[in-house]
Order: C-alpha cells, then structure tokens, then sequence
C-alpha cells in the first residue's frame, strides 16, 4: 500500500526521523530510508535494541503513525492512473488484496478517505502477521484467503525488502518505482515490469506477464 498505492513514503521518512531524534537518535533522511522497513515495533527494537519496553515500543510507533496521518491528509491521494486501474480489474473480476507493513489505523486511512474498501477482497495489516517483509508471510495470507496459489499471484511492491518478500513466497512482482530507484531491482528474477505510475498499465495486459 505504501509507495504502491499511495506516494507517503517520504512524509513516513519524515515522520520516523522527527520521532527517532525525540529518542536521541538523529539520522539523516538517507539513513532513515535505509533503515525503515518493516513492521514499526519491530524497526524500534532493531534500532534501539532493549531500551524500551513491548509497551513503550507500541506506543512509540502508534505516535509516528498519528503524526504521519495529519501530516499526509492534506496531500492523500492515488497514483497516477491507479484508481482506473483498480476499477478495470475489478470490473473483469480480477482479485485483489492488499498486504502491507502498515498498522489497521493507516490502512483505514486510505482505503475509507478514497472509497476502495469494496475493491479488495483481503487485507491484511501488520498486525495480522507474525513476521514482516522480507518474510513472505503476508502476501502467502492474502493469497490464501483469495484462494490462489502463489505461482498465479502478481504483487505491487516499491522496495527491494518487498520484493523480497515477493520472491520468497514465490510471486512475481511489478515494482513501482516511486521510493528506489529501478537499478536496485537489478538481483531480483521475479520482477515482470517497473513502472513510475499506472498511466499506462492495463489489467489486461499484465495476465500475460508471468
């Protein structure tokens, strides 16, 4: 959802930043960028290691996501070509989840405020998963409920964590250039396509892809 759906990946850099230095660790946005990822309890725990509790570590991350909301409102929208997008695969009755390493609250934000909800058969938050990208755990969920195998599943994804997390559950992925840049996808052998936005993307098109 994030960086695939919505283009939020730097107010949550942002975001984390401004948290991070209130916890006297200052980082640059590059080094936030490369550091970020995952599911937030599980970010707070590899940066800080034991210095705060299972408490405080919720609490922390429920504070950033809070702060990310008021201050992505404003600008909240979809990519470019991704709400016709959505609608033409809906229309021929392609199934669609969502699998992100955002909490409920954020994915609520976006699917309630731009009408999506009806568009999606499975969603599945950070908190209905034991264990974060690049761990393939939430994208073999969404399949599961969709009732598809892997092998017939197409992920969205923006970085290279997530696709990933893509390869291991063993799913080829479109990745949407809107975070990294398209050489750092270089390694992986299940990317089909990178795309800036979905202008020029049709459903259709893509059953073909892999």
């Amino acid at each position: 959802m994030d960086g695939t759906m919505v283009d939020n990946m730097m107010v949550h850099h942002r975001a984390w930043q401004r948290k991070l230095a209130e916890n006297d660790l200052d980082l640059t946005l590059e080094e936030v960028k490369e550091s970020i990822h995952g599911i937030n309890e599980e970010i707070i725990e590899r940066l800080f290691g034991d210095r705060f509790t299972p408490d405080d570590r919720r609490r922390i991350a429920g504070e950033k996501e809070a702060a990310y909301r008021d201050i992505f409102l404003p600008e909240l929208k979809l990519l470019d070509g991704l709400e016709a997008f959505l609608r033409a695969a809906h229309a021929i009755g392609i199934p669609m989840g969502i699998g992100t390493a955002a909490p409920r609250e954020n994915v609520d934000f976006v699917l309630d405020n731009l009408g999506l909800r009806p568009l999606f058969q499975s969603v599945f938050d950070a908190k209905m998963v034991t264990k974060g990208k690049p761990d393939p755990e939430v994208f073999l969920k969404v399949a599961e409920q969709l009732a598809l195998k892997p092998e017939n599943c197409l992920v969205f994804e923006d970085s290279p964590t997530g696709a990933e997390a893509s390869r291991r559950a063993g799913m080829a992925a479109v990745i949407v250039a809107t975070t990294h840049k398209p050489e750092e996808f270089a390694r992986f052998d299940n990317v089909v396509r990178i795309i800036s936005d979905y202008s020029a993307l049709r459903p259709a098109e893509l059953l073909h892809s892999f």
